[in-house]
């Protein structure tokens, strides 16, 4: 792609989701996350192919279908409200309706299937931002309305849940993985929203930097399937050793990174008598756990038949640069001890 049209699309990345954080109006909010859909279709459809192609129609569809009912609720809050104020919601409709628009808009269960779908037919590349930043505009939207029923939003987390851990078990290709991966972190910022959403902005930059370090490992390593994954100790031996614990710290095992939100979380739902929601919760992250184990399994632990020639890539200077992953990498696995930290900053 020529650097100046792709300097123009990232900038109208940028100005789409910079529009909605600093908006009041539900015209001003709405208009930034078009700008932001429509700044994306050309980065996922660059590579001619129809599976690029696809998914790139894929995601318009529902991203415009999201928009539609997103305008719609608005102008329904301003006919019954009289307000276009995004902090002045206070009828139910237009209430749930919008949270319904921003589900589909991030890709939150159940209205989650064109997520794996999309990013499968994407490049890496293109696949981390949709998997980042296009999340950051509707999480903003998010977090300014509060909807008052919380049962909706515990629904929405709770399946979440489940199916991102459900969804990945039977899985061979990474970027669907990484899909239901992302589904599952979205359903346990989404579970404790209503209730504390400085945490919900806690989990939302770990998930963040942890996606960020893991997208790059596999675009480094070329690896686009579990199968792939076994020659990756011939190209990069270090990042092989790595590459594990950041999964590991995906999952939300201590005393990595990952560990810190879900403990936060489950101890918040418990002080709101949700026991039974933390349980749940905790026990969809066991599925989760899995596909991340057998990934590691596969990059770690298993050896891809090898010539003599196969054997030493690794001798070979690197053409991408390696000081985002590495940075990347140290913030997924040392940030645990920062948890005093954190839980200080929250009760600010």
């Amino acid at each position: 792609m020529n650097p100046y049209i792709l300097a123009t699309l990232l900038f109208g990345l940028g100005l789409g989701t910079t529009i909605t954080f600093i908006s009041s109006h539900w015209l001003l909010a709405w208009m930034g996350l078009e700008m932001n859909t429509l700044a994306i279709i050309p980065l996922m459809a660059q590579h001619h192919h129809p599976r690029a192609v696809e998914a790139t129609t894929k995601y318009f569809l529902t991203q415009a279908t999201a928009a539609a009912m997103l305008l719609f609720a608005s102008v329904t809050n301003a006919w019954l409200t009289g307000q276009w104020d995004i902090q002045q919601m206070t009828h139910p409709l237009p209430i749930t309706l919008i949270t319904l628009a921003l589900a589909l808009k991030i890709g939150l269960a159940p209205v989650h299937s064109w997520l794996p779908e999309v990013l499968q037919g994407l490049d890496l590349t293109t696949g981390l931002i949709l998997s980042t930043w296009q999340k950051l505009a509707p999480f903003a939207l998010l977090l300014q309305i509060q909807p008052a029923n919380s049962t909706i939003l515990v629904a929405f987390g709770l399946a979440s849940t489940l199916v991102g851990g459900w969804g990945g078990l039977n899985q061979t290709q990474l970027r669907k993985i990484l899909a239901y991966s992302s589904i599952a972190h979205l359903g346990w910022m989404i579970l404790v929203l209503q209730f504390s959403p400085s945490l919900t902005l806690l989990t939302l930059l770990t998930y963040l930097v942890m996606t960020f370090s893991s997208f790059l490992v596999f675009k480094l390593n070329n690896s686009t399937s579990i199968n792939m994954l076994a020659t990756s100790w011939a190209k990069a031996p270090a990042l092989t050793a790595l590459a594990p614990l950041i999964l590991l710290s995906l999952g939300g095992l201590p005393p990595l990174t990952g560990f810190m939100p879900k403990w936060l979380i489950l101890q918040e739902l418990t002080k709101q008598d949700l026991a039974p929601t933390a349980t749940l919760a905790a026990m969809s992250a066991l599925l989760s756990l899995y596909f991340y184990l057998r990934l590691s399994y596969a990059m770690a632990l298993t050896l891809s038949p090898n010539s003599l020639a196969g054997t030493t890539p690794w001798r070979l200077h690197h053409l991408q640069p390696t000081l985002p992953l590495a940075i990347g990498i140290a913030a997924t696995l040392l940030l645990l001890p920062l948890a005093p930290t954190a839980m200080a900053l929250l009760t600010l």
